[in-house]
């Protein structure tokens, strides 16, 4: 009985001790509520405004940029990080660690998402550095509370990369909520690659703030229309705790449709790159333009990388360089609007004049002669028929055609022409003799002592090719908002006209005879399919304050077809002083054309002769008595036949018998031959022999045969 009651005394005395707790945490409750709600209520309260009237920044989509036949060249793609959360309860509360299965894991990571490319194939000691094997095992090993709650299996990858992963050893065995997850992220891709890359340009994301901004070229130049408008939210109190409330939704940024012609493009990289190469060059850069409209239809720019390949380069389209001799066309437009000479039959003496000779010698020449040789002395004095007596007068005549007004083509890193206004005085107010001035505008008659940009040279070149409407460059064509809307950008001109329809005329007439003079500086460009015209002009690079003799800068600027010109385009390399503009950037324009007019771009029938006259069923292959059983048997009458392309060396002519006409074209026009053919059907004999040694632009005749 004693102890019974002893028994029910200790029960007693730990309810006791219970309540007492029960109480104290009552009361120390009660003292913290009345604290919070009375004492330290307007520190709480102002917590609460302040986290209720937040504005959190949505970040808005960013728009695309298309080619202007709508293929995309840059766009938005929502991509995952797919990580492994270590420290799920799924995981931790596995008794013993399942190595084979891990080990498992391990190996289909290694095969799909290597760690570092080729780890399957490398070294045993980086094998056993970068393998997952590796990774896993330490990870698994550490304790569960320092194990990774992200690890990070894959970067930017897909949906389908999600389910792949989730189905490898190890994690397809765990049901329920996994431990396998993703985090969406959006990325900025580039289907066609380094094409047109730096005018296209890139874009970067702030790490800070997350939102993504173009860094170069169109992305960087339109970046406030790709961009959008940001939306904004704020914290509301909902029964279920605080959220999000959208009070300004995002506004996706337009679409920038552009002028980019991909098929033009290619052709121009590749080209500019064979020229490149050939020359070896340091850098080049060329552009098309379509001359009615001032479309960019193509630009490229190629630098020599220190692997010895080419690669894509600084933007020199839009970078102000000396110009030589593609100057004096420019200056010639002038010197007839300004009624200096009247026709081009009209003469000038080229003898020697302001410490300047003329290469081709000396003597009476007509304006014609002057251009086709290129007459450094020739083209001052008709410029000094104007401007000797005030030689500021030359840059006042040049800004009033535009010269120094912006193009704004769309293009980041755009700059003007830049050229010295010469005034009596310089910039501290010293005398500067009338002997030095005159020295100083003859030779910016002749493209020296200025510096102009390529595409701004280009942009004359097409006013003339234009009737003297100076049409502005551009690369942008229309800008397309989040709901469709297409908003067409018209035709801007720099000026309606810089020069009259019969200036134009006359200085296209000059041009001409560059190319297909009996002196023009230019006549490899010639060719009987399309008629190229163009001005040569070659400059030394300034290299730390002097001229670096030992290298040029080749340009070439013209256009074509020359009886109703269609496209403008300009080339210039920086090569060895031993290359010629008419071997190098000549080549770029000549090529160009040639390609265009085969694939019937210039409003002409294509050289791309077609094999099949009708709609009946083709049985195509490579040649063989095979291909003739088969058809045959399946009652096909008409075969094309192609042939699989053997490797050849650069130097050495293809061999393209029993090729079909596109595949031939392609293969040696890639060899820098000009292709003729006559005939229709497939390639049956050819006037260069196969393997034999040729030079770049020689003529190559194909017999084709059905």
């Amino acid at each position: 009985m004693a102890a019974k009651k002893n028994n029910k005394t200790h029960i007693l005395f730990r309810y006791g001790i219970i309540t007492i707790m029960f109480v104290a945490f009552g009361v120390a409750l009660l003292v913290k509520l009345f604290q919070t709600t009375v004492v330290d209520a307007k520190e709480w309260n102002a917590r609460a405004k302040a986290e209720l009237s937040r504005i959190d920044t949505i970040a808005p989509e960013r728009g695309n940029i298309l080619a202007d036949n709508g293929n995309i060249l840059a766009c938005n793609l929502k991509v995952y990080d797919i990580k492994l959360d270590l420290r799920h309860d799924k995981i931790l509360k596995m008794k013993v660690i399942p190595w084979k299965d891990i080990d498992a894991l391990a190996d289909s990571l290694d095969t799909y998402y290597p760690r570092i490319p080729n780890v399957l194939t490398s070294p045993a000691d980086t094998f056993a550095k970068y393998s997952w094997h590796t990774r896993l095992k330490r990870e698994f090993e550490k304790p569960d509370s320092l194990r990774p709650r992200a690890l990070r299996l894959a970067r930017k990858k897909t949906l389908e990369d999600y389910e792949r992963i989730k189905k490898f050893p190890f994690l397809k065995d765990i049901e329920g909520r996994h431990p396998l997850y993703k985090e969406v992220r959006n990325t900025r891709i580039y289907p066609f690659g380094k094409m047109a890359y730096r005018s296209i340009g890139r874009v970067n994301e702030n790490q800070f703030t997350r939102q993504i901004h173009g860094y170069s070229g169109l992305e960087k130049d339109l970046d406030t229309l790709l961009y959008g408008k940001p939306g904004l939210a704020k914290k509301v109190a909902l029964t279920s705790g605080i959220s999000n409330w959208v009070t300004t939704p995002p506004r996706r940024g337009f679409d920038i449709h552009t002028t980019i012609d991909i098929d033009m493009q290619d052709m121009l990289e590749e080209e500019l790159h064979n020229i490149c190469a050939e020359a070896g060059a340091e850098w080049g850069t060329a552009i098309l333009m379509e001359v009615k409209t001032g479309e960019i239809k193509a630009i490229s720019n190629i630098e020599l990388l220190e692997d010895g390949t080419y690669g894509e380069a600084l933007n020199r389209a839009v970078l102000p360089y000396e110009p030589g001799s593609v100057m004096k066309p420019i200056s010639l437009m002038i010197a007839f609007e300004d009624g200096l000479v009247r026709n081009v039959t009209d003469a000038v003496d080229c003898s020697p004049f302001m410490k300047t000779s003329d290469p081709h010698g000396g003597g009476m020449k007509n304006m014609k002669q002057v251009i086709e040789q290129s007459s450094n002395t020739g083209i001052s004095r008709v410029i000094f028929r104007g401007y000797s007596k005030n030689p500021e007068k030359w840059y006042d005549r040049l800004e009033g055609l535009g010269f120094f007004e912006p193009i704004r083509s769309g293009i980041a890193g755009e700059c003007t022409p830049r050229i010295r206004r010469l005034t009596d005085k310089d910039s501290r107010g010293n005398n500067i003799t009338m002997t030095a001035r005159h020295l100083d505008l003859a030779r910016q008659a002749y493209g020296y002592n200025t510096e102009l940009p390529p595409l701004f040279t280009l942009s004359v070149y097409n006013a003339i090719a234009n009737d003297g409407k100076y049409v502005r460059p551009h690369l942008v064509k229309s800008l397309i908002d989040e709901d469709g809307r297409d908003s067409v950008l018209k035709i801007d001109y720099i000026r309606d006209s810089i020069c009259s329809q019969a200036t134009a005329r006359k200085v296209r007439e000059c041009i001409r005879e560059v190319v297909w003079g009996d002196h023009g500086t230019a006549r490899l460009v010639r060719d009987d399919r399309v008629c190229v015209v163009g001005k040569t002009g070659t400059a030394y690079p300034v290299e730390h304050g002097v001229y670096n003799k030992s290298k040029r800068r080749y340009a070439f600027a013209g256009f074509f077809p020359y009886d109703n010109p269609k496209y403008s385009c300009m080339a210039l390399v920086l090569s060895g002083a031993g290359n010629s503009a008419n071997r190098t950037s000549g080549q770029v324009v000549k090529n160009m054309a040639i390609k265009m007019y085969s694939r019937g771009m210039l409003n002409n029938a294509s050289t791309y002769t077609a094999e099949r006259k009708d709609d009946a069923p083709v049985v195509s292959g490579t040649t063989g008595g095979g291909l003739t059983r088969l058809a045959a048997a399946v009652g096909i009458k008409v075969i094309k036949r192609v042939k699989v392309a053997p490797a050849t060396p650069i130097g050495r002519v293809p061999d393209v018998t029993g090729y079909d006409v596109p595949s031939a074209l392609r293969i040696l026009e890639g060899h820098g031959l000009n292709v003729k053919t006559t005939g229709s059907g497939h390639v049956t004999a050819q006037s260069l022999a196969a393997g034999s040694a040729y030079r770049r632009g020689q003529e190559i005749m194909l017999t084709l045969r059905n």
